[in-house]
């Protein structure tokens, strides 16, 4: 998706590199540095035809995205004064071809805050590379959102969980082997080197478990690990995976928090337990299994989230208050 065009590379350029005894490295380093800018610009583009289409609508920018994972896409029916936009209509965008990912961003408000609801995302195990993966969280935050929440369908491997049950993500292991930032870094996008001790914000996550405690149940957290897939764990695996301190297992999300990250973007993350990890009971794992445990939690779901939006973005704005009064008293000492 984001490669140098070999029609690019003409001989009168070839020929210095090949005197070089570097020139591999040197060829590479071109490709990549060209990718690395491409991807800035292609997330741009997409971003901008976006901002086109708010503006026919007379829809706001929105200020939170959402990504909402196997089962869960029912939610975007909360939004109102919906825009859906299937993600073929919009420029280089990936397209889902999984079971329960609708593949649209529907644009509107909820409880009056302008969001972008992703309905479906997109996965490695469908063929797409990292960058590719975590592309929409790349528009998205290149269209302005300071905060997202990232929901997925997950196995539990903690064994007090319970199957339909939601767990607050408190942090996640990246057992996938590959990380969306490798390469060349484009600092219009984010730093080289980040933090991730918080990759889950603390304050989000005091909303949500506060919200919970006020609708009448509990919301427990957990440790979120990613594997490639498509291929279900297996008991050995899930064996391993609790050693390490895995709460919860899945195909996806933790790309998106990477990247999210990257931009300066808080997350907060909100599992659903479709099933029990393989060997956690004496059955097997089947998709439609998840399919319908999301629709059994979808009222629970929808009505958590629809009390969180607003309280989030009000917490971004008090952040946002804060710091800008701690900038201008340190310039009024200087």
């Amino acid at each position: 998706m984001y490669r140098l065009p070999v029609t690019s590379l003409w001989p009168g350029h070839l020929i210095p590199l090949l005197r070089n005894r570097k020139w591999p490295f040197i060829i590479y380093k071109e490709f990549a540095m060209t990718a690395s800018a491409a991807l800035f610009d292609h997330a741009e583009e997409a971003a901008s035809y976006l901002r086109q289409r708010l503006a026919a609508a007379g829809l706001p920018t929105p200020r939170l995205g959402m990504v909402l994972g196997s089962g869960l896409g029912g939610f975007a029916a909360q939004v109102a004064n919906a825009l859906a936009i299937p993600y073929s209509e919009i420029p280089n965008f990936p397209q889902s071809t999984v079971e329960g990912h609708s593949g649209r961003l529907v644009l509107g408000t909820i409880g009056q805050v302008p969001v972008a609801v992703m309905q479906g995302r997109v996965h490695a195990y469908e063929g797409y590379a990292p960058q590719q993966v975590t592309f929409p969280m790349r528009v998205l935050g290149r269209l302005g959102i300071r905060a997202a929440i990232v929901t997925n369908a997950a196995g539990g491997i903690r064994t007090s969980l319970k199957q339909g049950e939601m767990v607050l993500l408190a942090d996640h292991i990246n057992f996938t082997g590959s990380n969306p930032l490798t390469g060349p870094n484009d600092n219009r996008l984010g730093a080289r080197f980040f933090d991730m001790t918080s990759a889950y914000a603390l304050a989000f996550r005091k909303l949500a478990q506060a919200e919970a405690t006020r609708q009448g149940f509990a919301l427990t957290e957990g440790v979120y690990l990613c594997v490639p897939g498509p291929s279900y764990e297996t008991p050995a695996e899930i064996r391993a995976f609790r050693a390490l301190g895995a709460d919860l297992v899945g195909m996806s999300t933790v790309h998106e928090v990477i990247v999210a990250r990257h931009m300066g973007i808080d997350v907060l993350g909100l599992s659903l337990v479709t099933n029990m990890a393989a060997g956690v009971l004496e059955q097997a794992i089947h998709h439609e299994e998840v399919m319908e445990t999301g629709k059994q939690a979808e009222k629970q779901f929808t009505s958590l989230l629809t009390a969180l939006v607003p309280q989030i973005v009000s917490q971004i704005a008090s952040q946002i208050t804060s710091q800008t009064g701690s900038n201008e008293h340190g310039a009024s000492h200087r």
